[in-house]
């Protein structure tokens, strides 16, 4: 894999996005469990988390990369039904929609810096 800071942050962007797919899933999923209080992330503090674990030592090479684990937080505010459940399948669809934006956003970004290594290589170094 190409190691760069770009490509590591690009990686870093679509892990915090796979994590809070996930827990939308799991909210959708839960949604006639009674009791079950629906639960997210905080995409931006999530994102800053990531990239809190990886340094560059001036190359581009990564000189370390903590493993990145999401915290999710129950969501407070929401309408909770009779049965002690707080899942919206609106909030839920709505956030999914966001969710599959900004990981399509990440894989355009990812392949268009692929590209342009891809480019890079071609070109030989030829100079014109």
């Amino acid at each position: 894999m190409i190691d760069d800071p770009m490509t590591e942050a690009l990686s870093r962007f679509l892990d915090v996005n796979v994590a809070r797919h996930k827990l939308i899933a799991a909210n959708l999923a839960n949604i006639d469990t009674p009791g079950y209080r629906t639960r997210d992330l905080d995409f931006r503090a999530e994102l800053a988390r990531a990239n809190l674990g990886s340094e560059w030592d001036g190359t581009g090479a990564t000189l370390s990369y903590a493993a990145y684990a999401p915290v999710a937080r129950t969501v407070r505010g929401l309408l909770q039904r009779p049965d002690g459940n707080n899942v919206s399948v609106e909030r839920e669809s709505l956030l999914l929609a966001e969710t599959q934006m900004k990981f399509n956003l990440g894989v355009q970004l990812l392949k268009d810096e692929f590209k342009t290594i891809s480019q890079a290589i071609n070109s030989g170094g030829a100079s014109s």
